[in-house]
């Protein structure tokens, strides 16, 4: 991890009318580091995931990628998506396309990739995530984890500095959800600057470089993986933490 800053968080405030969700929340993320968000349902994770891509305008404070203002409403947000990536909980796939087709969508049409060499890269990819046959399948034949998989892929493609990932694997049954979190960790490794809001606490645990627990649209406590989990230093994360049932289930 560097000392170099991607995305800054200054005193973010989102509301809905006059619902606070996020409330004077600040934070950064360096390059190369793995980023991981806890918390109760409800408390604002995926708002702010939502936040640092410009997918939700804010009310106050600011988000930026390498000192630019990631706003929503702006020309450049389309540039700045693609540098910040973004894995949903649905994979957003779409049906009538083949895993190939949905993969190079955005390369060619938006990045105006040559074909050849993106469908190389495509095919690579595939290869990396245990998906080298799904090609030519459609999203209806795969798997939930597969699925995912593939929206992994398809983000990777943009060549992002970022990847936000809003609880890749909630919608997932539990013998596919290892599969998902097995490839986000081969992804940490090869130093991909990540920011993930997840349930997993045991893979929180084995990626993070960074544990942020929210609260109530605010940041409660942060730490490394250890002192999180093993001395959370507030009454708030002790009681969120005495919920889960965690063990190791990644190396």
């Amino acid at each position: 991890m560097s000392s170099e800053v991607l995305i800054e968080v200054s005193h973010l405030v989102k509301q809905y009318d006059e619902n606070a969700v996020i409330s004077d929340l600040s934070l950064t993320v360096h390059k190369g580091e793995v980023v991981v968000i806890v918390g109760p349902s409800g408390c604002g994770k995926s708002t702010l995931l939502r936040c640092m891509n410009g997918l939700e305008p804010i009310q106050g404070g600011s988000v930026t990628f390498r000192g630019e203002s990631v706003d929503g409403s702006s020309k450049s947000v389309g540039r700045i998506r693609q540098k910040v990536g973004m894995v949903f909980q649905n994979y957003e796939l779409f049906p009538h396309k083949t895993v190939l087709e949905n993969i190079l969508l955005a390369p060619l049409k938006v990045q105006k990739r040559a074909r050849a060499e993106a469908e190389a890269e495509a095919l690579e990819l595939l290869k990396r995530v245990g998906l080298p046959d799904k090609r030519d399948s459609y999203p209806r034949q795969l798997s939930g984890g597969q699925k995912q998989r593939v929206a992994i892929v398809r983000a990777l493609m943009m060549h992002p500095e970022v990847i936000l990932f809003d609880e890749v694997t909630a919608a997932l049954d539990p013998e596919m959800v290892r599969e998902v979190l097995v490839v986000m960790l081969e992804l940490a490794k090869q130093g991909l600057t990540m920011v993930i809001v997840t349930h997993e606490m045991s893979f929180a645990k084995a990626a993070a470089d960074r544990v942020i627990f929210i609260d109530d649209g605010g940041i409660v406590e942060e730490g490394t993986p250890e002192a999180f989990f093993e001395h959370p230093s507030t009454e708030r994360a002790q009681r969120f933490l005495n919920t889960f049932t965690y063990e190791k289930i990644l190396k």
